[in-house]
């Protein structure tokens, strides 16, 4: 369905791949990460019945919005006559990642007083998910 030019069915598969990008991510990273926040499997699990699903429909609803917005700088960059091919998509997020995302994690993680390494674990989270996100968009839009 195409409402205001915006591809939501590009939006809502653009947010399940980067969903699942991001349980395969913390996955294999799941130990390093909670040593770099300082947590332990016990706080990750939850109390006995395991983990909240709260946290994870947050990061979904959360997906979803991005990958709006994305789609919606997308847009507004092909109305400017920029063609949005993978190339110019995957290099658009790598931008917005760098310049919006990296710069304000590295910033919180400073004053948090966090490790370079979670830095740098949930660094590499957020481009997977721009550049998944950026090439379902591109690649479901076209």
């Amino acid at each position: 369905m195409h409402i205001t030019g915006i591809s939501y069915t590009a939006v809502a598969m653009a947010a399940v791949a980067s969903f699942i990008f991001g349980g395969i991510w913390y996955g294999l990273l799941s130990k390093q990460w909670m040593a770099a926040a300082n947590l332990d499997e016990k706080f990750v699990k939850g109390s006995g019945s395991g983990p909240s699903p709260v946290p994870f429909i947050v990061a979904f609803v959360a997906l979803l919005v991005m990958a709006t917005m994305l789609a919606g700088v997308f847009l507004h960059l092909s109305r400017g006559g920029v063609a949005m091919t993978l190339r110019n998509g995957l290099f658009s997020g790598l931008m917005i990642w760098a310049g919006f995302v990296m710069s304000s994690l590295v910033v919180n993680h400073q004053f948090q007083g966090a490790k370079g390494t979670l830095t740098f674990i949930d660094g590499g989270h957020w481009l997977g998910v721009l550049l998944i996100q950026s090439a379902v968009i591109v690649l479901m839009s076209t």
